[in-house]
Order: C-alpha cells, then sequence, then structure tokens
C-alpha cells in the first residue's frame, strides 16, 4: 500500500513538471511600472491561457541584460518608455520583426519602425506646463521660444539623462541640424530656473512652488496627479495648464511606449498574440483611462480629461527617423552644458 502511494506521488509530480514545462507563457520585460499594465496581463492570460512572467526594470537595465543573457534569454518581449530605447535595441540586434497584419493595421506608420522590429502601445504628448492665472498662453508658442529673453530664469526641465528629453532632442536636431539643436539647448539652459533635479511632476510642482514659471513634461503625469491619492498633487495639477507647442509649424513631439519581440524569443506566437492584445480597444481604453496616456489605436476615443485639454497638431517625423540622431542628442547636451 505505502508502494502504491509513493508510485502516485511519484507520478504526479512527474506530470506537474510535464504540464509546468509545456505550460503557455509569454516572458516580458518592462521599463513601465504601473497598476493598469499589470491588470492587463492579468486580463490577457484570464482570456487566452498563456501565462504572463514580468520582469521590471529600467529600460537601459533591460537591454544590458538582453544583451548579457544572449541566445540563452527567456525574454519574448521588451516594453520601453520611449522610442529612443527600442530604436538602440533594434540597433544592437536584440529586436525581430514583428509578423501581424493586426498590429500594423491598427499603429500609424510614423509610431512603428519601418520593418516593424518595434510599434508604439501609447502616446506621450511632451508639452509645455504653466500656471493658470500667472501666465496667459499667449506668451506661449513653440519649444525654440523658450530660449527667448522674456523666460529668463523661469524654465523647469529634468535632466539630459531623461529618456524623454533624449528623444526630444532627436527631433529637434531632425528639424534643425547640430547647430541649430545645440543653440536651442543652450538657450534652455540660460533660461533655466535651477539646475535640473527631479522627475516631471517635480517640474510640475516647482511650478506650483514659485521656483519657475513654466515647465517640458509629458501630459500623462498632470493626469495621473489630478488622480492622485496624494491631496497636494491633486491641488498642484489643478492650477496647471497644459500647452501643446509648435502649432504654427511642425507640431508637437509625440512619443511612445513601445513594444518589441526579443531576437531570441522562445515563444514568438505567444509574444504576438500579447502585442495584438495590447493594441485592441479594451487595452487602449485602459491606457487612456487609468494612466492618462493617448491610444495609439485611432479608433479608440479619447477620454473626457484628454479632450479637456484640446485637439493638437503633433509632429508626423516617423520615429523610427530618429535613429540617426539619438546617439548626437547626448553629445548636444554635453555641448550646451545641459546636465
Amino acid at each position: 500500500m505505502l508502494l502504491k502511494r509513493i508510485l502516485a506521488v511519484s507520478v504526479a509530480a512527474v506530470l506537474m513538471v510535464g504540464c509546468a514545462r509545456h505550460a503557455e507563457v509569454v516572458n516580458v520585460y518592462s521599463g513601465r511600472h504601473y497598476q493598469a499594465d499589470e491588470r492587463l496581463f492579468r486580463e490577457f492570460t484570464e482570456q487566452t491561457g498563456i501565462r504572463v512572467n514580468l520582469v521590471k526594470a529600467n529600460s537601459d537595465q533591460l537591454l544590458n541584460r538582453l544583451e548579457m543573457e544572449g541566445e540563452r534569454s527567456p525574454a519574448d518581449i521588451i516594453i520601453t518608455a520611449d522610442a529612443g530605447r527600442l530604436i538602440i535595441a533594434k540597433e544592437k540586434g536584440l529586436l525581430q520583426s514583428i509578423d501581424s497584419e493586426k498590429a500594423t493595421q491598427l499603429v500609424p506608420s510614423h509610431f512603428r519602425d519601418s520593418e516593424n522590429f518595434w510599434l508604439g502601445f501609447t502616446k506621450r504628448a511632451r508639452v509645455i506646463i504653466y500656471p493658470k492665472g500667472r501666465i496667459n498662453p499667449s506668451e506661449l508658442d513653440s519649444y525654440e521660444s523658450l530660449t527667448g529673453d522674456q523666460w529668463n530664469g523661469r524654465v523647469l526641465v529634468r535632466s539630459s539623462q531623461n529618456h524623454y528629453n533624449q528623444t526630444l532632442m532627436a527631433s529637434v536636431l531632425a528639424a534643425h541640424g547640430e547647430k541649430g539643436a545645440e543653440n536651442w539647448a543652450r538657450g534652455i539652459v540660460n533660461n533655466m530656473a535651477r539646475n535640473p533635479i527631479g522627475n516631471d511632476r517635480d517640474q510640475i510642482k516647482g511650478i506650483a512652488a514659485g521656483e519657475g514659471d513654466v515647465a517640458i513634461t509629458n501630459t500623462y503625469y498632470i493626469g495621473l496627479m489630478l488622480n492622485s491619492v496624494n491631496r497636494e498633487e491633486r491641488e498642484v495639477a489643478s492650477q496647471m495648464g497644459v500647452f501643446f507647442p509648435n502649432q504654427n509649424d511642425r507640431g508637437t513631439h509625440v512619443n511612445i511606449s513601445g513594444i518589441g519581440i526579443t531576437a531570441n524569443s522562445p515563444n514568438y506566437k505567444n509574444a504576438v498574440l500579447l502585442t495584438e492584445f495590447l493594441l485592441a480597444d479594451q487595452a487602449q481604453n485602459v491606457f487612456a483611462s487609468e494612466n492618462y496616456e493617448y491610444p495609439v489605436n485611432p479608433n479608440v476615443e479619447w477620454p473626457e480629461l484628454l479632450k479637456s485639454w484640446g485637439e493638437f497638431k503633433s509632429d508626423t517625423l516617423p520615429l523610427h527617423n530618429l535613429g540617426e540622431f539619438i546617439h548626437q542628442a547626448m553629445i548636444t547636451f554635453n555641448n550646451a552644458g545641459w546636465e
């Protein structure tokens, strides 16, 4: 009898190992840190039976990890908070083409790689935030206008190490060339209210504290602060207006959160399925209503908060074209003394 029980337990253990080995999974390395994402991953598992194994770190750490792991990497997908890191991932040979007609139909061409090695699934406009009542939006115009003498000692912006600023700089390089971009960066440095510190939230709080009068930030930070559990953040954000720069020329710079399938993905089909899931209406609505990012899927309606900021003209230069300027961006920052 005892022998039969031992055999039964042994067989069960073998079966469990076998099931685990053949379980449907998709392994995600993500540079995003939002509860909305994790809820969507759970919903994907509920709908498909495919378990999402999530590793979170900053995008540069994840790229380094992929490089070190090489062909042994378990990662199927890498998610980054801006296009620049995906451009670099492709350059390093860390990605492969996403073979999905559904995905390419849902993502406008300027928000994805020309060979579909990566694509955006949310959009973030990099705008000028100003204090309502203290600054008249008629005083504002473009990123370039912030270098004018009237803004001396009044501009708040984060460090050159920030990925959002690096990709913005790449777009300025594309628009004005190396000399023009360096002149712009020097003008911003000359007009800074303080040395760059903190994240986008800190720039907005700096305006409320009177440390500066305008800040360059992403729109979704205002949404997160307006809906924060922290009363002080809600009060600060309620005082702020959103201005979309460069409406009279190339349009406002729009970055993405993006997704790429790794070059050595062991679960490629599952990776494609998750990519398509994140682009479908259900997930896009969650990103827009809970994380206050613009949906990349043009079929999804903006929630009321995003509508309240207004329609705007965006820079439609394909983000993959910024690849040739990403590395130059840091050189330009250094030359201009932007810390």
